[in-house]
């Protein structure tokens, strides 16, 4: 497959804009910038931020060992979803494919750049349906999109299916892999060699704990990664977001920490849930919150609203009904929702 024949045509021939931070790269201390009309009075932010961002995503290739050229980062990972659209998809002709219950931007997002949705609903066992998902696929099927470890059942998808998936699905196969560092399964972020329609989606906003700066990452081949950078806003990651970025990266150990603590606590949260009378069924999770089966979820999602604990009621969603989903707290916030729990 030559994936950029699935690029928009009108997006091949578009000559990006060239911001001035683009035109002159290097900062040495003594040079005087009078080219991007900024203000000149130094306060921390006067200047433009970096476009390509060079620093954050010299920190994640460290971590994640991937090269620089392999990676975009954008303004959560809502923004580079929005790319990955604009980059592939010709409006009111294309489609994409979703497998319900799953994450529900990828349909907002298609219903702003006027994409059509294909769905094809997760297996009883919240997997994801190979032979139904080709069938459903036409020549216009440009993205599909696989939420592993997926939200809200929170389990990943067996690697042999989306491995087929990969190599079956005739456009871009996405995986977004917001909760990828709370799973024992690797990431696929590893075999983006294999597959050139592979792009592997990821997040600060979930383990590293930075929901508040706005800051998502996608991966993907070289040719993949020019194109979304070809249509990105110029400095579409501003200088504070990069900062705490690079604050928090360079971190490694504290973030560790606080991983294996949700780790700890998801264990110890399943197990107390077994104890309370009206859950029924309680769901593997490889993230960082567990979707249980109770009796009545908007009754029971009530009550703790009218004791001071949110949780999300996903009862409307596919093979969902009845089910609360509990994000993995602290010790203290856990320790309130099961007090909560067993005194309603």
């Amino acid at each position: 497959m030559n994936v950029l024949d699935l690029v928009r045509p009108s997006i091949k021939a578009l000559k990006p804009y060239s911001s001035a931070r683009d035109e002159f790269k290097g900062v040495p201390k003594d040079m005087v910038f009078l080219d991007a009309n900024e203000n000149p009075f130094e306060n921390g932010v006067n200047r433009y931020p970096d476009p390509q961002q060079t620093t954050v995503k010299g920190l994640l290739s460290k971590l994640k060992g991937i090269p620089v050229e392999n990676m975009l980062l954008g303004n959560g990972s809502d923004e580079v979803l929005d790319l990955i659209y604009r980059a592939f998809c010709e409006p009111n002709i294309d489609n994409i494919i979703t497998l319900p219950p799953t994450y529900g931007m990828y349909s907002v997002l298609a219903n702003i750049n006027a994409v059509s949705i294909k769905k094809v609903l997760l297996s009883e066992d919240f997997q994801p349906q190979v032979d139904k998902i080709l069938d459903i696929a036409d020549s216009n099927s440009k993205l599909l999109f696989l939420c592993s470890p997926n939200n809200p059942t929170g389990n990943s998808f067996s690697s042999e299916l989306i491995e087929k998936l990969l190599t079956e699905f005739k456009g871009v196969v996405v995986i977004d892999e917001a909760y990828i560092d709370f799973a024992d399964t690797p990431s696929w972020i590893e075999r983006l060699n294999e597959f050139p329609n592979l792009i592997v989606t990821q997040t600060l906003s979930k383990a590293y704990g930075m929901a508040g700066i706005r800051l998502g990452v996608s991966y993907a081949s070289k040719e993949i990664i020019q194109v979304l950078n070809n249509i990105k806003p110029p400095y579409n990651v501003n200088e504070l977001t990069q900062q705490r970025a690079i604050e928090q990266l360079k971190d490694e150990a504290k973030i560790k920490e606080q991983i294996q603590s949700i780790l700890d606590e998801r264990t110890a949260l399943i197990e107390e849930l077994k104890g309370i009378s009206f859950v029924s069924e309680i769901y593997p999770s490889d993230a960082n919150f567990v979707l249980a089966k109770v009796d009545d979820a908007t009754r029971r999602y009530d009550e703790l609203i009218s004791k001071g604990v949110v949780i999300r009621n996903r009862t409307t969603q596919p093979l969902c009904e009845n089910c609360l989903r509990f994000t993995v707290g602290t010790p203290k916030e856990n320790k309130v929702l099961i007090n909560t729990l067993k005194l309603i």
